[in-house]
């Protein structure tokens, strides 16, 4: 794991992973590695996650140079990504978003995999802006938006890119509650604390049962998004 992109600090069975590459938290290869490692490591810890972000960010979506350069980096980014999305979904323990700010693209998918969201209160826009940027939404991208949203927000949000303020977000469904930047961290922890008396045995079931169809859907829909992205390169390359 690399430490400059993916911090972890385990306190009290919470792994706390802060995402940093120090702009906008771009889900590259590299990225997504160090976030599949160190849910590794939590889960041999048996913790808890609360996943952040760095400053005003949780993560501007793939990394839009691996995206546009094509290839099999291009792949292994799409993959790594829709892939880390089931595995959140899945993971055994509690995972709480802290959401400091921003969150665009594949990292709302990300943020909407987690158990709880928890969002800032300021000038932040939440957005899956892929028609927004010429793009079809990837059938997972649209499985986790259908997970949460509202049904009116969930049409708004894909075939529109509607770029939700903080408190229409809340409404849509992307948060499950919104605070002071300055709560956000000690709400997080008081959110594990609490489900810390959880058994957690019982939680892991439940969580496989009520997502069987939603996880089993997302690893065969992967393997359909990448064909996609291939013939959509192909494409590229035939106009140049």
């Amino acid at each position: 794991m690399s430490d400059t992109l993916v911090t972890y600090e385990l306190q009290d069975g919470v792994a706390t992973l802060t995402l940093d590459d120090g702009k906008r938290n771009a889900l590259s290869p590299a990225m997504l590695e160090a976030i599949e490692a160190a849910l590794d490591r939590a889960e041999a810890d048996q913790a808890m996650v609360i996943l952040t972000g760095r400053d005003t960010v949780l993560s501007a979506g793939f990394d839009l140079k691996v995206m546009k350069s094509g290839g099999p980096q291009t792949l292994k980014m799409l993959r790594l990504g829709y892939l880390l999305s089931a595995r959140v979904l899945e993971y055994p323990y509690p995972v709480i978003a802290a959401c400091n700010g921003h969150v665009l693209a594949m990292g709302v998918f990300l943020m909407l995999a987690c158990d709880y969201v928890i969002g800032t209160r300021g000038d932040f826009k939440v957005s899956a802006n892929e028609v927004a940027l010429g793009l079809t939404i990837p059938r997972v991208g649209a499985a986790m938006l259908g997970h949460r949203l509202t049904p009116a927000a969930y049409q708004r949000a894909v075939n529109l890119s509607e770029f939700f303020d903080v408190d229409s977000a809340l409404q849509a469904g992307f948060f499950d509650q919104l605070v002071d930047s300055h709560e956000l961290m000690p709400t997080a922890r008081a959110l594990a604390s609490q489900f810390a008396s959880l058994d957690m045995r019982a939680h892991a079931a439940t969580k496989r049962r009520i997502r069987h169809d939603l996880i089993k859907g997302i690893r065969r829909q992967v393997k359909l998004d990448l064909a996609d992205a291939v013939l959509l390169g192909l494409r590229g390359r035939q106009k140049r």
